[in-house]
């Protein structure tokens, strides 16, 4: 069951995570639309320089690729990512002397990944990881767990979940019958095999109980709720 967090109490605990021993990996999971993205970016810009957010979306296979597997038609389901380079990835960044990692970043503007985009500082003590297969238990996604920290698992009331997703698919130029069918369509397959997976999170949240989707930024790590 999904509980109310309020905003304070979850800076703290981010806050507490960045400030340990070594570095440390936050994963941020839920499915399509349930707001991911959003709050790991504001969790990131609230910790300014002593976090860096890398999303497991820059693993998505290539456009080309997906086409030449037949897979395009099901793009973002599990076996349309390099899901074991994205295993590779944490164990770099879990790796003390393995200086700055560079990881890639799903581009939506272009629908494909950009290769070592984002910059891992070796000095960066809290790593954000987001997307929607972090608590799956089939390989090898089954071995991300046990590479992260904590996992936060955001999980809006279904009926907020599906408008935030088809209002993010109309941002991105698809017209109302292509955001409604995709929401419909392959997002809902992916957000049934998502769902069982919360039992692995340490926590499940209700992000509709603090005001990460409001149209003004926070106000920092300063916000009361």
């Amino acid at each position: 069951m999904a509980v109310g967090v309020k905003w304070p109490d979850l800076v703290a605990r981010v806050q507490t995570l960045a400030s340990g021993a070594g570095r440390r990996i936050l994963g941020i999971t839920g499915a399509p639309g349930a707001g991911k993205s959003t709050l790991a970016r504001r969790l990131v810009d609230g910790l300014g320089g002593a976090a860096v957010l890398v999303g497991m979306d820059g693993y998505h296979l290539a456009q080309a690729q997906l086409e030449r597997l037949g897979r395009a038609a099901r793009k973002g389901a599990p076996d349309t990512f390099d899901a074991a380079g994205y295993v590779a990835l944490l164990h770099r960044l879990r790796t003390p002397d393995a200086g700055t990692v560079y990881a890639p970043e799903f581009r939506r503007a272009i629908e494909e990944p950009i290769a070592g985009a984002i910059a891992v500082p070796p000095d960066v003590p809290l790593v954000v990881t987001e997307g929607n297969y972090l608590l799956l238990d089939t390989e090898p996604w089954s071995a991300v767990r046990g590479l992260l920290d904590e996992v936060w698992f955001l999980a809006p009331d279904e009926h907020t979940r599906r408008a935030w997703l088809t209002a993010r698919h109309r941002r991105y130029g698809r017209t109302p019958e292509q955001a409604a069918a995709r929401t419909a369509g392959s997002d809902e397959r992916n957000a049934r095999l998502i769902a069982p997976t919360a039992g692995r999170a340490d926590l499940i949240l209700d992000p509709t109980y603090w005001p990460h989707r409001a149209t003004e930024p926070y106000s920092g790590f300063r916000t009361s709720n």
